[in-house]
């Protein structure tokens, strides 16, 4: 990986995912990874600006570590030369780590006086400033335009914010350029001022530059004036117009308003910003506006202005024009930046076609701005949400992607932090409201009960050029040539294309090989366009977390079922299978938290197999019963056996009377998602109906229940066994 600061964060997360599992290869080293995460986390807290040439040195031998101590803890668990990295490679990697906590514990003392440390990961990066062009070509945002001109001049004395927020890219500061230069605006307000804020700003140079605007002066102010207070005497009993354009957070905002009296003049501040929480900071009596991309009659009136210099399109170049139009997403500065491209060429279709058919290059141009914008929002997450971000991406373009499901996806693949404070539900709820803030992810659905989210064509795009650059996802088509090597990313998706290979082509790390390909991976993820035929070796992927074999496509049988059943780090299994019950050495799961199991052709039977997992927290199958109703014994269930962590049952749970289901949900006793299908109801004992008893689920929020006729042909007279079929649903 190229960013190192990220690396280290992912090497964390590894090392407490580590520490928390239940395998059993981890027990022998669990003393030392403690060491090395502990050692870790000091060198972290004192990392320094690699910027500074004098420590580059040592910040390399940070990394290099770094590397090393995951390969060798890795290898270890994976048997990979096991026994020569535990007695030789990990002491002399844990000395390597301890001599440079030293050194970084004796950098004070080798300073300058002047200089002083500056933290790695911190996000305020100096960038370019933007400059507004007085023969920009604004197009579009009428109904906004109006709105905000209707906030300016008319609403509340006292002074309001009028904030715009929006992705990277949609328009924001076009916005407020097109608003500030109205005439209506320039008549009605005393003193008018803009700001142009980047992540590098000094507070006393922005105000300096605001109050020049409103004093007329161009004057620089010495250093020990006030000109905050200068300013503040300047705005005393004036109507004024700030703007603040591209504000990062609410720190800065604090600081640069509070020269700004609140008196009842109508004055106005206008904020634009990417992160949804600061312009929720700055609210006084207007909504924030989340500004919308343009639509594709927008984007053409657009593209036509700027490429044909504000002349009409020629007919011949109509359909080719729209068409490009309509692929730049409604992002105006795509528009813009292809229009130049399209200004520059000439104006004859066969020049346009190239245009079009190479659009998305032009895009993606490293030289091109829309990438630099989205690029400068993405630089400012903080490293833990780099990666959920990049997730996102690692699903086609235009997909919907469930929140509750995402974050599942977030926990399995080991990239959200252990918390102390707060539950993993917690600190995931953060990460998305965070995500969502920073405009790069758009939310759907947010009153609805499936809330999802997605990312727009172009920062998916991004997403994936990053994912190459860190090596953190790969994408791996069965039509494209490619080498399986140690050196996989830790993320991995296989494309299975069946018109392009035979069916008994297609050999996923094959076992007979000395060198196991993807030892170290994470996460795994096969997606087909058709049946295939079970040609998977698993068993050397020790370090998995995430497996998904898309259930569609792949049934998974009792040869391969047994290979994943050895691969005990597993937080996420998705499968699809025609087994009638589980293997006994399913058991060896114990990390296993989702799991869902898409089954054919026969009712799964889950106990006793699933009591060891412990940590389970979703249980969805297909078709499934805790007891073979076809067999004869009783099952003896330990009276403190209990699956306390269990919170979704479902998705078609069969239950039928019994005396071993009597009392069955007590030994899941913080469910809060149960879906289940009455089959057989008739408590012959007792010659009356039976339900489950539920009161001992406390936590319960959404239940589900179907009744199944039995087909019997005795004289009882029921609803449940005398209708054919299933009817649904009970739901609290």
């Amino acid at each position: 990986m190229s960013d190192g600061p990220l690396f280290m964060h992912l090497l964390q997360r590894h090392l407490d995912d580590l520490l928390d599992s239940n395998a059993y290869s981890i027990a022998l080293i669990k003393e030392q990874i403690g060491l090395v995460k502990e050692d870790l986390e000091s060198i972290r807290s004192f990392s320094v600006n690699i910027e500074q040439e004098w420590y580059k040195d040592l910040w390399a031998r940070v990394l290099n570590v770094a590397y090393e101590v995951k390969d060798v803890i890795d290898s270890i668990i994976v048997r990979d030369n096991g026994l020569l990295h535990l007695i030789f490679s990990l002491p002399i990697t844990i000395k390597k780590i301890k001599l440079i906590k030293e050194d970084i514990s004796n950098l004070h003392e080798k300073i300058p006086e002047n200089r002083g440390l500056t933290v790695l990961n911190s996000p305020k990066k100096p960038v370019e400033s933007k400059s507004l062009t007085t023969d920009k070509i604004i197009v579009g945002f009428e109904e906004e335009t109006n709105l905000i001109l209707r906030k300016l001049t008319s609403g509340p004395a006292d002074l309001d914010v009028i904030s715009i927020t929006g992705m990277p890219g949609s328009g924001k500061t076009t916005l407020a350029y097109k608003v500030y230069n109205d005439k209506s605006v320039s008549s009605h307000f005393d003193l008018c001022a803009w700001c142009t804020v980047d992540q590098g700003y000094a507070e006393k140079k922005l105000l300096d530059k605001i109050y020049n605007q409103v004093s007329d002066s161009n004057s620089i102010l010495s250093e020990n004036i006030d000109v905050a207070d200068k300013l503040r005497k300047q705005l005393y009993e004036k109507r004024y117009l700030i703007i603040l354009d591209d504000v990062w957070d609410t720190t800065t905002w604090d600081e640069l308003t509070r020269p700004f009296r609140k008196v009842e003049k109508g004055s106005r501040i206008i904020l634009t910003t990417r992160k949804k929480e600061v312009a929720l900071h700055g609210k006084l009596y207007t909504a924030p506006l989340n500004l919308r991309l343009l639509r594709s009659e927008e984007s053409w009136e657009l593209l036509e202005k700027r490429a044909f210099d504000n002349e009409s399109c020629p007919d011949d170049l109509l359909d080719v024009g729209k068409e490009i139009a309509k692929n730049c997403k409604g992002f105006p500065l795509v528009a813009d930046l292809i229009a130049g491209v399209i200004a520059r060429r000439e104006k004859k279709r066969t020049a346009s076609l190239e245009v079009q058919n190479n659009l998305i290059s032009f895009i993606l141009n490293s030289e091109v701005e829309v990438m630099k914008v989205i690029k400068l929002s993405y630089d400012h997450l903080p490293h833990h949400l780099k990666p959920c971000l990049l997730c996102l991406a690692s699903c086609p373009k235009d997909t919907t992607q469930t929140i509750s499901l995402l974050k599942a996806v977030w926990r399995a693949k080991g990239l959200v932090e252990q918390s102390e404070i707060k539950s993993v539900k917690e600190v995931m709820d953060v990460y998305m409201d965070n995500l969502i803030s920073s405009s790069l992810v758009i939310l759907f659905n947010e009153i609805g009960d499936e809330p999802s989210c997605q990312l727009h064509d172009l920062v998916h795009d991004f997403c994936l050029i990053k994912e190459r650059e860190e090596k953190l996802f790969e994408w791996i088509s069965s039509s494209t040539p490619y080498c399986f090597s140690d050196l996989m990313p830790r993320i991995v998706t296989i494309h299975y294309n069946s018109e392009l290979l035979g069916l008994n082509n297609f050999v996923l790390f094959d076992s007979n090989k000395k060198r196991h390909s993807g030892k170290h991976m994470y996460s795994l993820t096969v997606v087909c366009d058709d049946s295939v035929s079970e040609t998977f070796h698993l068993r050397h992927l020790r370090l998995l977390r995430y497996l998904d074999l898309d259930p569609s496509f792949i049934k998974v049988k009792d040869s391969l079922l047994n290979e994943i059943c050895m691969l005990n780090h597993l937080r996420y299994l998705c499968i699809g299978t025609e087994v009638k019950s589980l293997p006994l050495s399913f058991s060896n799961l114990w990390n296993l938290e989702i799991m869902l199991v898409h089954n054919e052709g026969s009712t799964l039977v889950l106990l006793p197999r699933i009591w060891n997992l412990v940590k389970l927290q979703v249980l969805s199958v297909n078709d499934s019963s805790f007891f073979d109703m076809d067999g004869d014994g009783s099952i003896v269930i330990a009276e403190d056996t209990k699956l306390e962590n269990l919170r979704i049952l479902g998705k078609l749970l069969m239950l039928s009377y019994s005396k071993d289901t009597k009392d069955i949900f007590t030994k899941f006793p913080n469910l809060q998602v149960l879906v289940f299908v009455l089959k057989e109801s008739w408590d012959y004992s007792t010659e009356q109906h039976w339900f489950p008893k539920l009161d001992c689920l406390t936590e319960l929020e959404n239940l589900s229940v179907g009744f199944k006729s039995s087909n019997t042909n005795d004289n009882r007279s029921s609803v449940a066994t005398n209708r054919p079929g299933i009817c649904t649903s009970l739901r609290i």
